[in-house]
């Protein structure tokens, strides 16, 4: 099997940084730097591990996307930060010590022209999504600690696995078709699309969707395994010779507004305009910059981590 493309999914993977590593690392100027060298150490790890040879760091340039609120107003509205002038775009409630260590983490990907993506108006999820529908040449593994990536996984046209985060790096699980059908017993042939629809039936505290009340995750696997999808769960509604229970159908035609309008919501786009900072997301092998390189990682004070991540890079075939 050919290198893979290394999709990583910047947002998860430097909140999982700042909340694994103790805030106490800081740099010279006495800043925390936690989350920045959790970050390049967990990067140069996934990079010793799955070896590719092209790699992007997915953003979110917008992580609470109109058109998702539109139909859901519900949608991560608990994460809005409340004290924003009026009229003024929704900002996510992050920790005051964080944003300024996402800047920090671009600077040095910038400098070491590693590739980022992202597209105006969609969430990193959409990005790794259509990044992930459009490859047609090598194997696709996605980093992150986001269940709702699971849905991107497939065998065809390339093999997408997921290497899951749920439990940490060293723990990290790799998920394709196969362990996602197992897992969560949605069917194995369309195992993405039923865990996205495993997703909108059963509803996402962390995401403000409700799903339908009163189906949980287990009836939400028991509906799709038996009847193989979201439409044919909805057919059966409507068909009196179903085997749906009479509880079941009012709890499905109760929901349907929400159905219909959470589906675009919970499915990751593969159509979003991205764009990225390189002219190639081939995974450079020595820093493209090198001098801003060295004063970034001495400014920040994290020299070692820079030095792992080049490790990483050494041990790659040239």
């Amino acid at each position: 099997m050919s290198a893979p493309l290394l999709l990583l999914d910047g947002a998860s993977m430097w909140f999982r940084s700042y909340y694994g590593v103790p805030s106490s690392i800081t740099g010279p100027d006495g800043r925390p730097v936690n989350a920045v060298r959790g970050f390049l150490d967990s990067m140069a790890l996934v990079i010793t591990r799955q070896r590719p040879t092209r790699l992007v760091v997915c953003l979110d340039l917008d992580w609470r996307p109109q058109f998702r609120v539109d139909l859901i107003p519900s949608y991560k509205a608990h994460r809005v930060e409340q004290q924003k002038p009026a009229g003024e775009p929704d900002v996510e409630e992050v920790p005051d010590e964080l944003s300024p260590q996402v800047e920090m983490i671009e600077e040095i990907l910038d400098a070491f022209g590693i590739c980022t993506g992202g597209a105006a108006g969609f969430e990193a999820d959409d990005v790794i999504g259509t990044l992930a529908a459009r490859e047609r040449r090598d194997p696709v593994v996605v980093v992150s600690g986001d269940r709702d990536l699971l849905q991107v996984v497939a065998d065809d046209p390339v093999p997408v696995r997921v290497l899951y985060l749920g439990r940490g790096l060293t723990n990290a699980t790799l998920l394709g078709p196969v362990e996602v059908a197992e897992r969560y017993g949605v069917p194995v042939e369309r195992a993405g699309p039923g865990y996205a629809e495993l997703a909108l039936l059963r509803g996402d505290p962390s995401d403000g969707l409700p799903g339908v009340p009163g189906v949980g995750e287990k009836t939400a696997a028991m509906l799709l395994a038996h009847h193989g999808s979201l439409a044919a769960i909805l057919a059966a509604v409507d068909n009196p010779k179903s085997s749906l229970s009479k509880g079941l159908r009012r709890k499905l035609r109760e929901a349907a507004d929400y159905l219909e309008a959470a589906e675009a919501v919970v499915r990751v786009a593969t159509d979003a305009p991205v764009e990225l900072s390189t002219p190639t997301d081939a995974l450079p092998l020595t820093a493209a910059d090198p001098a801003a390189t060295a004063e970034l990682a001495g400014r920040f004070g994290v020299t070692s981590s820079i030095a792992r991540l080049q490790k990483a890079l050494d041990s790659l075939p040239g």
